[in-house]
């Protein structure tokens, strides 16, 4: 089968799957709506701030301040698009139809991707422009320095965690395991590493924190990372490679179940 007839078959898979449309649906709308409401709160309570967090003031990091909970349904999302084949057998038909599996691969991940990506990027734009409404004279322009980037970086982010999601499932198979794996290394272990004094070091270079400085504009006070916003990203798109490496050979070297 051409590569565009599995692209067309991995869109129709994609689509006719209720739990994937509702996921993307879930990481805008949460995304949106929880960055919005604390931009409200914090342009209230802006008087009442402590002048050390006043110069690292982020009006762009606070728009995003949904992204933890959007990044969660980009998880599932992620887990979804692979292991609902397994979960219903239906990883056989496809194997069968796309016998070359770096083939079938790729064009998941290329479809699931994009798909990521459309719905990142105007989940990004649409949770700055509403936190910067709500947050009105301390808020930032789309035009300031670094702005732009930090907005664009932030559809990037949830579309890697999407696609992470999906090397680590395409390695497991199982949706609860892959889940059970991904929800605690995400919301417990990078919280934990990245912020104790041991473990700092350790805790930059996990994806999830790599990944979110592209949508830092302020500095930090006191911030030692040894990177930038660009080469952050780029140390989680290292993860994913990692990850899709992974799926790729696990899914030539095992039996289709």
């Amino acid at each position: 089968m051409a590569a565009a007839q599995v692209i067309r078959s991995e869109w129709t898979k994609i689509r006719s799957v209720a739990s994937t449309v509702w996921t993307l649906s879930l990481a805008l709308v949460v995304t949106v709506a929880l960055g919005t409401l604390i931009s409200a709160l914090t342009d209230s309570q802006f008087g009442h701030m402590p002048a050390r967090e006043r110069l690292s003031f982020d009006p762009t990091v606070i728009s995003f301040a949904g992204m933890t909970l959007g990044q969660l349904a980009m998880i599932v999302f992620g887990v979804l698009v692979v292991s609902n084949e397994y979960s219903t057998g239906m990883i056989r038909v496809s194997l069968a139809a796309v016998p070359r599996r770096g083939t079938f691969l790729a064009c998941k991940v290329a479809v699931a991707a994009a798909l990521a990506l459309a719905v990142g990027m105007v989940t990004a734009f649409a949770a700055f422009f509403l936190g910067q409404a709500m947050l009105g004279a301390h808020g930032a322009g789309i035009g300031d320095p670094g702005v732009l980037r930090a907005v664009c970086g932030g559809g990037l982010y949830m579309t890697l965690i999407a696609v992470f999601s999906m090397g680590v499932a395409a390695m497991l198979r199982s949706p609860m395991l892959s889940l059970g794996i991904l929800m605690p290394f995400f919301f417990l272990i990078s919280n934990i590493l990245g912020n104790v004094d041991a473990t700092k070091k350790i805790g930059r270079f996990l994806p999830d924190q790599a990944g979110s400085r592209i949508m830092q504009v302020v500095p930090r006070v006191g911030d030692d990372t040894p990177y930038g916003p660009w080469a952050g990203l780029g140390i989680m798109a290292l993860w994913v490679v990692a990850a899709l490496a992974g799926g790729y050979v696990l899914l030539r070297r095992r039996d289709a179940q």
